[in-house]
């Protein structure tokens, strides 16, 4: 049965990307599960708690298909923060994964991808599922446990086929056709 409740996940507004050749999208990612970060460099709990358990989820789930995205986002204390500063921080802590700067876009102290995320602040996280729907929203850092039982369900869900509808009709992959039951 399709979930009523789910919301797609906005596409992320980035000024900047780090550790990465070419942008990331959300549209590009589909298929792929994403674990999304969000971090400034000068929050203590993002340096002491939550970068850590980033890391800590990238060694557990390095050998699976489970993108790690890291959002900078910058609310407050601007003049510090900048993508210079970042990269000095990047290479010091020496992170990984691709990191983007949430744009801002001068109508609002708070960033774009934050604003359309709904973020109350850093850290905070998002789960995003295969099909580009968010499967977990949370602020402040979770348990360990809990988070990794999370993400690897949502790594075993099975991936729909782009010919499969949404609610689990009649799909063909790999020359072989089924039918869900309903």
């Amino acid at each position: 049965m399709p979930n009523e409740t789910a919301i797609a996940a906005p596409e992320l507004a980035v000024s900047q990307w780090f550790n990465t050749r070419t942008p990331l999208t959300l549209e590009g990612l589909r298929g792929r599960v994403i674990y999304l970060h969000s971090f400034q460099l000068l929050c203590p709990g993002c340096v002491s708690e939550s970068l850590p358990q980033v890391r800590r989820i990238e060694r557990l789930f390095g050998h699976t298909d489970l993108q790690v995205i890291g959002l900078h986002t910058v609310f407050e204390h601007h003049e510090a923060m900048t993508p210079v500063t970042l990269k000095a921080f990047i290479h010091e802590y020496r992170l990984t994964s691709p990191i983007g700067v949430d744009q801002a876009d001068g109508q609002s102290d708070i960033p774009v991808t934050m604003r359309r995320y709904g973020l109350r602040g850093t850290p905070s996280s998002v789960l995003i599922g295969r099909d580009g729907t968010i499967l977990h929203h949370a602020f402040g850092v979770e348990d360990d446990m809990a988070v990794g039982a999370r993400i690897a369900m949502a790594l075993a869900a099975p991936v729909k086929d782009a010919g499969e509808s949404a609610g689990g009709g009649d799909g063909c992959a790999d020359g072989r056709c089924e039918v869900s039951e309903r």
